[in-house]
């Protein structure tokens, strides 16, 4: 018998990419899932749309979880209290998963008897469509080796609650929330494990701002310092790993 799978989405002003996203779902080979869809709060049709969706083409797998405009952090976390599953998942909502995703990665797991997996992706752009840039993964990666390569994606994530906890896996609520898991995660002896196969579409922007490069050391800096309580001379070691592999996933 399949174990269920809770797929968790955060979604906020989404509308120009939500439809796709239920969509790669829907079509998933592995069919025993629940779509955890955590509205929060959007100002754009976003709302009305799933709704809309809903009405059209009912599937009681679907759950719209509406919410006031609370964070991607606590829509996950709203999501892993409302989750059914034994499995959890996180999709962000203008990410693709292929159609075998769930399904490789469960046998993965179950393989591997693993609490943590993850996958390789590939950068997409803003349509969706895949622009040959894919991102290997490690068989393995321990608490130190993901303090120098975040390269674990939100969207390639599972955790097995049989093996972990489900409170286990509640998001702080600091920038880089996900990350932050992946570390807590790790440092308490969990070993993440690789399925080294292009499953998931990362969407991204034409441009990245370089305002946007200058957040994402600010936070991985402030993850290092705030979270993890590393010294600065460890944090700027970990912190030049970080930058280096950080360039090699986007060249």
């Amino acid at each position: 018998m399949e174990e269920k799978v809770s797929i968790i989405v955060p979604v906020y002003n989404v509308e120009k990419y939500i439809a796709e996203t239920v969509a790669c779902v829907k079509v998933q080979t592995y069919t025993n899932w629940e779509l955890l869809l955590i509205e929060d709060g959007s100002t754009d049709n976003t709302r009305q749309k799933l709704f809309q969706m809903q009405e059209e083409s009912p599937d009681e797998r679907i759950r719209v979880i509406p919410q006031e405009n609370s964070g991607a952090a606590k829509a996950r976390n709203r999501g892993i209290e409302e989750a059914l599953g034994r499995y959890i998942v996180f999709l962000d909502a203008d990410d693709i998963w292929e159609k075998e995703k769930l399904a490789k990665q469960i046998a993965f797991m179950e393989e591997k008897q693993a609490a943590f997996s993850f996958t390789g992706y590939e950068f997409a752009d803003e349509s969706g469509k895949g622009t040959g840039k894919v991102v290997r993964v490690p068989d393995t990666i321990c608490y130190k080796q993901a303090l120098k390569n975040t390269t674990i994606f939100t969207s390639t994530v599972m955790f097995d609650t049989a093996r972990i906890a489900k409170d286990k896996l509640k998001m702080p609520y600091i920038k880089s929330e996900d990350t932050a898991l992946w570390f807590r995660v790790l440092r308490e002896g969990f070993s993440a494990y690789g399925l080294n196969e292009n499953l998931v579409r990362y969407r991204r922007p034409p441009v990245s701002l370089s305002s946007n490069k200058l957040e994402a050391l600010r936070r991985i800096w402030n993850l290092y310092r705030k979270a993890e309580g590393l010294s600065v001379p460890y944090s700027m070691y970990n912190f030049c790993f970080w930058a280096v592999n950080a360039v090699k996933r986007r060249l």
